[in-house]
């Protein structure tokens, strides 16, 4: 008998709703896009009722267009956009504000004022993070600080703080369960990575109460179920949650330490396995949980990201018109052998992992008299894979030896050239899978381990498929040439 998951994929502009077999065959998908609030400069904001209205359809939309009963579903997996968090009435489950969005700025000073007072080596030490207003932590804060009335209702057990999965899950379960999973739990700033607990001392620092916190549990275990829905019955086990780029490389089957991931969207997130124990980074990356199965202790990964990638090839196409579409860039690109000396570091909004530099900005170098809109649209796709190429060193010197595997999700891994580049320039095989919807897939996987949908991850692990392996083919002088003048230009941007 055929048995279904439903996996809830919450980002940050829309809700994506999936439904995947016991195959790990995906049978169908729904999205429901929702609105951006950005009431000044820097700030970002959800409407948490809005989103809620967008999972309720999504969740609809895929039962209805796949014709499988609700009642079929064996178990829920929720992923989502990991460090934008909300507090909510716990009387009612009515949010009290917007939710403060990843990407919202507005807590810079107080992170800030944290580093003036000689915090962050304590930060950095225990939660593996950098102190920076993309982590909910100082959110958190800021949100008691300036909300009316929020601080005293928090000290008096009123309400509750948690990120998206976890506002989620209370309103799936009417209200039962206040519950986060060790993935996003390590993004708030406030969980000891060693103990997987919420820390005192931090919470002290950031003036946060303990009672406003959710449980933290295992990425895969039962942790409520379904309770007074419109759209799905009552005592469907709510079983996975991961935060998305955790549950992506869950999705990818990276099982193993040395087993990596990268997603290619707007920007790039690259996470390796580093096994049960996590790895401080002296090279600029994040030290951060992977996922834990109940029973079993938590995997540990370290993090990078690039904040450009497909954003240089959206840039190609809006701001100088060069292709009409994001998917011409690959045969544009093709139409030249090389990038003719052309360098571009897609350094538009700063510059990520492991370089941290907020200020640079994007450089061309190497134009001649000869360079044509294809040398630089290969430039675009050579400057997006020399970004990862810099986040794997970092980890391969972080860990002390190279990647094992590299496994590869998101939009742009759709390009074939890309993917060869990337395989070229870090010199090792380049996995592209047959489902690409990884970040579900991860979550789904989840739910089912902890309903025995299937006994162990190695089973899981056989019903992966791999689409495509890109293999290196430049040679190592030309390849070499490349990485030179990429670092020649990174210093400059």
């Amino acid at each position: 008998m055929t048995r279904y998951l439903l996996a809830i994929d919450q980002g940050t502009t829309g809700t994506t709703a999936l439904i995947i077999d016991h195959h790990l065959t995906l049978r169908g998908k729904v999205t429901v896009d929702f609105p951006q609030h950005f009431p000044q400069p820097g700030w970002v904001e959800h409407d948490a009722e809005e989103i809620w209205v967008s999972v309720c359809q999504a969740v609809s939309g895929v039962l209805a267009t796949t014709g499988i009963p609700a009642k079929a579903i064996s178990a829920i997996g929720i992923t989502n956009q990991r460090e934008t968090v909300l507090p909510w009435e716990r009387s009612s489950g009515r949010p009290l504000t917007r939710a403060i969005v990843w990407q919202c700025r507005r807590t810079a000073d107080l992170c800030q004022q944290l580093r003036t007072a000689g915090l962050e080596p304590e930060f950095r030490q225990k939660t593996g993070l950098v102190l920076d207003p993309y982590f909910s932590g100082t959110k958190m804060r800021w949100l008691l600080d300036h909300t009316p009335g929020l601080r005293q209702r928090a000290e008096a057990g009123d309400i509750a703080f948690g990120t998206i999965d976890s506002f989620l899950v209370w309103r799936l379960c009417g209200g039962q369960t206040h519950v986060t999973d060790v993935s996003n739990a390590s993004r708030t700033l406030l969980m000891n990575l060693q103990t997987c607990d919420w820390d005192g001392s931090l919470l002290g620092h950031l003036d946060i109460p303990a009672a406003v916190l959710p449980q933290i549990r295992p990425s895969s275990a039962i942790y409520a179920r379904t309770h007074g829905l419109n759209f799905l019955p009552d005592g469907i086990p709510i079983a996975g949650i991961a935060g998305d780029q955790q549950a992506a490389l869950f999705g990818q089957a990276c099982f193993t330490a040395g087993e990596g991931k990268c997603t290619y969207g707007t920007g790039a997130f690259l996470l390796v396995n580093t096994g049960p124990t996590p790895v401080p980074s002296n090279n600029g990356l994040l030290t951060t949980v992977a996922w834990q199965i109940e029973g079993q202790p938590p995997m540990y990964a370290l993090e990078g990201s690039a904040f450009v990638a497909g954003a240089a090839v959206q840039w190609l196409r809006d701001g100088l018109g060069l292709i009409k579409t994001a998917a011409d860039i690959e045969n544009l690109a093709r139409s030249v052998p090389d990038s003719a000396g052309v360098i571009f570091v897609p350094a538009l909004t700063g510059l990520g992992a492991p370089h941290w530099n907020s200020a640079a900005r994007g450089l061309i170098s190497g134009i001649t008299r000869g360079t044509t809109a294809a040398h630089l649209a290969r430039a675009t796709l050579e400057g997006i894979a020399l970004q990862i190429v810099d986040l794997a060193r970092a980890m391969d010197e972080d860990r002390g030896m190279p990647l094992a595997v590299f496994k590869v999700d998101g939009g742009a891994a759709a390009n074939n050239l890309l993917m060869q580049l990337q395989s070229d320039l870090l010199n090792v095989a380049v996995i592209r899978p047959r489902t690409v919807e990884t970040t579900a897939l991860g979550a789904a996987m989840l739910a089912g381990l902890a309903v025995n949908i299937w006994p162990d991850m190695s089973q899981l692990q056989a019903c992966w498929q791999e689409d495509q392996r890109f293999t290196p083919r430049m040679h190592d002088e030309q390849k070499n040439d490349l990485i030179r003048r990429w670092r020649q230009a990174v210093s400059k941007a």
